[in-house]
C-alpha cells in the first residue's frame, strides 16, 4: 500500500526501524460535540450532517460501526464501505467485491476524500474517516476519538443514552485501553509486519502475556471493567474477532488461539451476541483483505477457506449476572 506525499500518491516506504513496525499518527483531530449545537464549536452534532467512510475488514473502522449500531445512529450518520482489497490507490469504493459506492462525494478512492480536505495532504490514507458534508472536510480519522463522539454527541437524536465511557470508570477504562492497544490491538500488527526475528518475538510474546492476563481477569468478572460493558470491551473485541481467522496464521500469532482460552473465548461470543453486533462483522471481508491485499506478508494472495468458527454458540458469561 502506498501513501500521499504533498497530495501525490507514491509507493510505500519503510515504516520500520530495526525491523519494528511503527504505526503512523493520524492527522485529523476535530470533534463533534453536543455543545457545538449552541455555537460552541465548529462541528455541531446534527442529524444527517456527518458520514463515515469505513472498511469492514479494518478493526479500527469496525469500532466506529459498532458504536454507530449500539447508539442507533444508522439514520443519523450515513456510511460508505470500501472494497475489501486494495486498489492502485489503497482503499477504493465500488460494489464489485462487496463494498459500496461513495454516496456523498462520488469518488472512487478514499485518497480522493483526503485530498478534498487537504490538497497537499501527506500521510497514510486510513479508515475510519468521519466526514462533514456541510463543510466538506474530514472531521477526524482517529478511531478512538470517533467512538467517543458517537458515544455521547448524538444522544439527542436517538434517545439512546447508554454511556460506554462513564465518568466514574474512565480512569480504569483508560488504563485497560493503553495495555490492550499497545500489546494486543497494535501488537498483532507489530508481530505481523515485523521484518526481523527480534522484533517479531518481542511483539508476539507481549501479545500472549497480555492475553494471559486478560484471561485471568475475565475469570473474575464478566467484562474488562467489572459488570458493565464499556468502551474497553469493544476496543478489544475487534481484535479478538479477527484473531483466530487471520492473526493466528497470517501474522504468526500462533502460540494459542482465542478458542484455546476458556474465558476469552466465552467472552468473545458474549460480545458477538449483543444485539446488532453480528451485523457489523464480515469474516469474508476480513479474510479477503488481510490475505489478499497484504502481499508483503502473504505474497501469493491466496485466501484460506477456513477456519470455521461458530460465534453464535452458547457462552457461560451469564454466570456473573
Amino acid at each position: 500500500m502506498g501513501l500521499l506525499v504533498d497530495g501525490a500518491w507514491q509507493e510505500d516506504v519503510s515504516r520500520t526501524k530495526e525491523g519494528r513496525f511503527i504505526r503512523p499518527a493520524t492527522r485529523f483531530h476535530h470533534f463533534v460535540t453536543a455543545d457545538a449545537a449552541a455555537g460552541k464549536g465548529d462541528f455541531p452534532a446534527e442529524s444527517g450532517r456527518y458520514h463515515l467512510y469505513v472498511s469492514l475488514a479494518c478493526p479500527w473502522a469496525h469500532r466506529t460501526l459498532i458504536f454507530r449500531k449500539l447508539k442507533r445512529l444508522e439514520e443519523v450518520i450515513s456510511v460508505s464501505t470500501t472494497e475489501p482489497l486494495y486498489g492502485k490507490m489503497g482503499w477504493e469504493f465500488g460494489t464489485a467485491r462487496g463494498g459500496t459506492a461513495d454516496i456523498v462525494n462520488g469518488k472512487s478512492a478514499l485518497a480522493e476524500i483526503y485530498l478534498i480536505a487537504d490538497p497537499h495532504y501527506t500521510g497514510r490514507v486510513s479508515v475510519p474517516v468521519l466526514w462533514d458534508k456541510k463543510q466538506r472536510t474530514i472531521v477526524n480519522n482517529e478511531s478512538s476519538e470517533i467512538i467517543r463522539m458517537l458515544n455521547s454527541a448524538f444522544d439527542a437524536f436517538t434517545g439512546r443514552s447508554t454511556d460506554y465511557y462513564p465518568i466514574e470508570l474512565r480512569a480504569e477504562i483508560d488504563r485497560i485501553n493503553e495495555i490492550v492497544y499497545t500489546n494486543v490491538n497494535n501488537g498483532v500488527y507489530r508481530a505481523g509486519f515485523a521484518t526481523s526475528q527480534e522484533a517479531y518475538e518481542e511483539a508476539a510474546r507481549a501479545i500472549f502475556a497480555t492475553l494471559d492476563r486478560l484471561e485471568e481477569r475475565l475469570a473474575r468478572q464478566r467484562y474488562l471493567v467489572g459488570s458493565r460493558l464499556t468502551e474497553a470491551d469493544w476496543r478489544l473485541f475487534t481484535t479478538l474477532i479477527r484473531f483466530d481467522t487471520v492473526y493466528y496464521s497470517h501474522f504468526k500469532c500462533n502460540v494459542r488461539r482465542i478458542a484455546d482460552y476458556a474465558n476469552l473465548w466465552n467472552y468473545l461470543r458474549d460480545l458477538y451476541q449483543v444485539p446488532g453486533i453480528a451485523e457489523t462483522v464480515s469474516i469474508d471481508h476480513i479474510k479477503r483483505h488481510y490475505y489478499g491485499s497484504q502481499r508483503q506478508v502473504n505474497p501469493t494472495g491466496i485466501v484460506p477457506i477456513g477456519p470455521l468458527i461458530d460465534f453464535t454458540a452458547p457462552h457461560d458469561r451469564g454466570r456473573f449476572s
